[in-house]
């Protein structure tokens, strides 16, 4: 009993260090890792490795790219930085508050969240008609601008796999809800530097965003109104403002870093 019990105690350390093998080489490797690679480190048959991958895979610890079959960090261990992600909501919370009252209308500061948009801050429209999401909604990628923003920035991988998982649900009739189509877009949105949500999500709403660019931690910041009051031609001028507030931001986030 007592040799059984011990070797049970052996057979689970081996098993937490087979996986902390794993991860560790995908926290080191640069590049996406291969099935034989992993197989090769931990010292398991292919077969034993993919079923530890397929449990990682499965609580979101690690991702498979569907195109070459080869993984990476998963969703659940690329967080939310918890001190950048801090540093740029304070930061942007001034910017945002001087958005809304330029504007009248909803600013909204959001990152990525493994497969969706997660929103930071909401600064609501004053006005009693307004166009506004909840933070405890986590927005598509595929229909929201502040989602097509953050795409932009990403790798066509990350995007497709990303599609992949969650899909492309078509919420009104001019939601895009092909993977080709929505690459597309994501190509003129890198073009002029802003993304449009026209009635996309939402049958009457509209929607423009700007990417942070070159962050580790994917976000956008959104200005969103009723359509009928943010007519097609004002969309440069908010997409203008908005640029400028994300440089200030940044810029105000990156001398804080320098200074320490």
């Amino acid at each position: 009993m007592e040799r059984d019990s011990a070797e049970r105690r052996v057979y689970s350390v081996r098993a937490v260090q087979r996986v902390c093998d794993i991860m560790d080489l995908l926290r080191s490797s640069d590049a996406d890792v291969s099935l034989t690679q992993i197989a090769e480190v931990t010292e398991l048959p292919k077969s034993s490795a993919l079923r530890y991958l397929s449990t990682l895979e499965s609580r979101r610890y690690a991702q498979r790219d569907a195109m070459t079959g080869n993984y990476r960090l998963g969703p659940a261990l690329i967080p939310r930085p918890s001190q950048r992600l801090e540093a740029m909501r304070q930061h942007a919370r001034p910017h945002i508050e001087r958005l809304r009252d330029e504007f009248n209308e909803t600013v909204n500061f959001g990152v990525l969240d493994g497969t969706h948009v997660y929103y930071v801050e909401i600064i609501e429209s004053r006005r009693n008609v307004r166009l506004a999401s909840s933070p405890a909604v986590r927005g598509p990628i595929h229909s929201t601008g502040l989602g097509k923003a953050i795409a932009s920035q990403l790798p066509t991988d990350r995007v497709q796999w990303i599609l992949s998982m969650v899909g492309m649900h078509r919420y009104t009739v001019n939601t895009i809800t092909t993977p080709e189509e929505y690459l597309l877009e994501l190509d003129r949105i890198r073009d002029r530097g802003y993304a449009i949500d026209d009635r996309e999500s939402t049958d009457e709403g509209r929607c423009v965003a700007v990417p942070f660019p070159g962050e580790t931690l994917p976000a956008a910041l959104s200005i969103s109104a009723p359509a009928y009051r943010f007519p097609m031609d004002q969309v440069e001028t908010v997409a203008v403002a908005l640029k400028k507030a994300v440089l200030v931001i940044k810029g105000e986030i990156e001398g804080m870093s320098a200074a320490r």
